[in-house]
């Protein structure tokens, strides 16, 4: 692994050119170009706003805490983070399968096309950071929120974590899915359920303090994009910030996940470069 980190290290300004190149194909004869990358968020948090935050108001207000009045923020910082996670993960998948002409006469390490996927989505969610500083600032002037330092901690420690996890996942769905092309299918259903199995659109307090058996609410906390999550709402609501266990979970979860994908992505390259 350390032999390839190096080789793609060595091989960075072509992952540069490779996402100048997707975001600019992904853009070219669209109107708006970038703008989409703010637009779907904003537009998903609105309708989010609408069911949670006015038809079932009561319920998510009782277990908001300090988000409770700027819900709004809550919505859409997760939102933001997940917009990130679920483009990578849908772009990667097929990240192979899709330049397989490059793929062959590139002379690169291979990892450089599922990551590049990961880098261009973490470049559209820099670019909605600035939306995202101006709507908590709405709610920082009137008191609603108290952040503090905390952005200065939360943010860089939830972006690091989560590029970690999307890149092993990127490589180890970018591989298999060359092999078993049901894996870009199933993807489709697993992010569906991934968005409501993480706290995005509610606290998770209400996770933990439903009626769900101890053993349901432990395997959902194995899930390392639950702590990466608590991270993102941590930037504006320190009460969020994971505890010891969470976090240790999250980080040990995605370096291990990094692991897997890497090697798994390795010992699969002869294969995946015969079948392409």
């Amino acid at each position: 692994m350390t032999t390839g980190v190096a080789a793609l290290w060595s091989a960075r300004n072509s992952l540069r050119i490779l996402v100048k190149r997707d975001l600019a194909v992904k853009y070219q004869q669209s109107v708006l170009g970038y703008f989409w990358s703010l637009i779907e968020p904003l537009g998903m948090g609105l309708i989010y706003w609408f069911v949670f935050g006015v038809l079932y108001s009561g319920a998510t207000r009782r277990h908001l805490g300090e988000a409770a009045g700027s819900y709004p923020l809550f919505l859409i910082t997760g939102i933001f983070a997940w917009m990130w996670a679920s483009s990578a993960l849908t772009e990667a998948t097929n990240a192979l399968t899709g330049q397989a002409r490059l793929i062959t006469t590139m002379n690169v390490p291979r990892q450089v096309f599922p990551i590049g996927r990961v880098t261009g989505r973490f470049a559209e969610y820099l670019a909605g950071l600035p939306i995202l500083l101006g709507i908590a600032v709405i709610y920082l002037v009137p008191g609603k929120i108290h952040p503090g330092w905390w952005p200065l901690l939360a943010l860089p420690l939830a972006v690091t974590v989560q590029f970690i996890l999307l890149v092993g996942l990127a490589l180890l769905l970018s591989a298999w899915n060359v092999l078993m092309r049901d894996i870009e299918r199933f993807m489709r259903l697993i992010i569906r359920v991934l968005f409501y199995a993480t706290p995005i659109i509610y606290p998770l307090t209400l996770v933990r303090d439903s009626g769900m058996p101890t053993w349901v609410k432990i395997a959902y906390e194995l899930n390392p994009l639950v702590g990466i999550f608590q991270l993102h709402h941590a930037i504006w609501y320190p009460d969020q910030f994971p505890d010891a266990r969470l976090l240790a979970v999250t980080v040990l979860g995605s370096l291990l996940v990094l692991a897997a994908g890497w090697w798994s992505f390795s010992r699969l390259e002869p294969a995946v470069l015969k079948e392409l």
